[in-house]
């Protein structure tokens, strides 16, 4: 999933194992706090409350690119979106480790046929809308069928569909009498799924936004951003595009159908124009008791990272390590030869890289966006310098006697200097090897958008966080290089658009094969180190996330998956 300011959200999109903290951290819930600027524990601040009542403040630098659920692949946006919306199975979070995947909507995560094509989810009775109207399964069915209109969403998300036997179908909007045959609803509370080939991880992409309800008669296309009907424990009361966001009890929601959200605030105040030095200052001074930031590595800027262990605002920090790793994205459009591209990659100063994310404390250097923790791993050897020292020499002979382009534009989302830093690293960089690069910003709320766009920029940087399983090599692998759902171009997610006939295919066609989690991986893991080693992105920062919050904030932690403070537990004293 891409994260908007981290952003690749949804998130951005890796993971570490399904099986407990890496070592040398504490286990989730501890109380205590990083010691050092290298230390990677997780941190939950003032854990075990449970009172109501209050309001959270979430100051953010930027508004949302979508609240719509259909049109979302940000984590930013399933982070919020987990307050007003359902889906059929969610990612439960624990501070440093890969989330859980557990029921939602439905009364378990799914009943698989015997030949695996097929998965069928049961609604739990009593689930409802904001207007008291009960929640069917043609509800969910439509949801799905929305992300299939990618005229229309052109940020749908598109892994669940790629895996369902959905014969071409293109969403409700341009043939009404088209049917998704691929989703049936035979009675109110249950929906099957029909696949293309078996899918075991199949309950991790039913947690995505694709299966949150949408009422048909309500569905304003582009415009149901601006009041996504609520499923969930909190609605939209106001929304200034921009400038605030305002969420209020949703008075049709069950806590008894819910363990999983315990819905504490009574409300939820976003400002979404604070810029993120003010931000950082103000949760600092804890100017707000109430507040906290969405922001990507708590909107904390560069200089910030000594004061995280001051006395008055150590016990205020949550920390975690995320499924997270951002990338430099190649337009592979632009920079057709993959020895231009590994000439740039080898030419990347990637330590100075992280010191612009804040050095130790805010994550680690990456060889790949996988990793040896994922079902089926095979190790990609890329020529880069495990510790992120630049390989100039090198990278220069790789462009003697080479066609290549002089002048290249670097892209980057406006809401962070670290993004606007690294992209000054690259400039450097790159001049060593005789070319120039602009560095062109970009408003934050619209990045993604940019870069799925005839304005893509010749470079930007992105990220990826897994997905509700983390484990699994496919739900990274395929979004981040894959094809498109037709297998004729690149996919959606893939903003270095890489696409090459002979991997791509190879990717295509692992969608439709059988085999186990662990068979499977191996062979998605082996196509995307093909591809990795033609360098359409390079790998650059798996992240570590510190979040500073207001002194009555409670239950604070870091969302492995969410890569920021996740919204569903926390609370505020009174």
């Amino acid at each position: 999933m891409k994260t908007p300011a981290r952003a690749l959200a949804l998130s951005v999109l890796i993971a570490m194992a399904a099986t407990g903290c890496g070592a040398g951290q504490s286990q989730a819930g501890s109380s205590q706090t990083a010691g050092s600027v290298t230390e990677l524990a997780p941190n939950v601040v003032k854990s075990g409350f449970n009172g109501k009542g209050g309001n959270i403040n979430v100051l953010m630098s930027s508004d949302f690119q979508t609240l719509d659920p259909g049109n979302s692949n940000y984590v930013q946006t399933a982070n919020v979106g987990q307050l007003y919306y359902r889906t059929l199975t969610m990612a439960k979070e624990t501070a440093g480790q890969p989330p859980t995947v557990v029921p939602d909507l439905a009364t378990d995560t799914g009943k698989v046929s015997d030949d695996g094509l097929s998965w069928t989810f049961t609604l739990k009775e009593g689930v409802k809308f904001e207007d008291g109207t009960p929640i069917t399964s043609a509800d969910i069915k439509y949801g799905v069928e929305r992300t299939f209109a990618q005229d229309v969403f052109t940020q749908a998300p598109q892994e669940l569909n790629a895996a369902l036997d959905a014969g071409g179908y293109k969403g409700p909007y341009k043939d009404p009498a088209a049917v998704l045959k691929a989703v049936d609803t035979p009675d109110d509370r249950t929906v099957v799924f029909h696949l293309k080939k078996p899918f075991a991880e199949f309950p991790a992409l039913a947690s995505r936004s694709n299966t949150a309800p949408v009422p048909k008669a309500k569905d304003t296309k582009l415009d149901y951003t601006n009041h996504p009907v609520s499923s969930g424990p909190y609605m939209v009361e106001s929304y200034n595009r921009g400038k605030s966001l305002k969420l209020v009890r949703n008075p049709h929601w069950d806590p008894a159908t819910d363990p999983n959200r315990s819905a504490l605030p009574d409300t939820f105040s976003f400002s979404l124009s604070t810029s993120q030095a003010t931000i950082s200052q103000q949760l600092l001074a804890d100017s707000d008791p109430n507040a906290i930031t969405l922001d990507s590595n708590g909107a904390l800027q560069t200089s910030d990272s000594a004061k995280l262990a001051d006395a008055k605002v150590k016990d205020r920090v949550a920390s975690g390590l995320l499924g997270c790793n951002d990338v430099l994205s190649l337009n592979t459009e632009k920079i057709k030869d993959p020895d231009v591209r590994k000439a740039i990659a080898l030419a990347l100063d990637r330590q100075s890289i992280l010191v612009q994310y804040g050095g130790r404390r805010f994550g680690e250097i990456t060889q790949s966006p996988l990793n040896s923790k994922m079902r089926g791993y095979v190790e990609t050897e890329l020529e880069l310098d495990p510790t992120g020292k630049p390989k100039l020499e090198e990278a220069k002979k790789l462009l003697e006697g080479k066609d290549y382009p002089k002048s290249l534009t670097y892209g980057y989302a406006n809401n962070r200097d670290a993004f606007k830093n690294t992209g000054t690293v690259v400039q450097q960089n790159l001049k060593a090897l005789g070319i120039e690069v602009e560095l062109v910003a970009i408003p934050a709320p619209n990045y993604y958008s940019i870069l799925a766009s005839e304005q893509l920029p010749d470079m930007g940087r992105s990220g990826w966080c897994g997905g509700a399983d983390p484990a699994s090599i496919r739900t990274s692998a395929d979004p981040l290089l894959g094809p498109n759902n037709e297998g004729t171009s690149y996919g959606f997610s893939n903003t270095s658009r890489y696409f090459d006939p002979i991997v791509s295919k190879a990717m295509f066609d692992l969608r439709n094969t059988d085999g186990t989690s662990e068979e499977l991986g191996k062979k998605w893991s082996e196509a995307f180190g093909s591809a990795l080693k033609t360098y359409p992105i390079v790998p650059l920062i798996r992240s570590h996330t510190n979040s500073v919050v207001g002194s009555n904030v409670r239950n604070a932690q870091v969302g492995y998956f969410f890569g920021g403070i996740d919204l569903s537990i926390v609370g505020v004293e009174q």
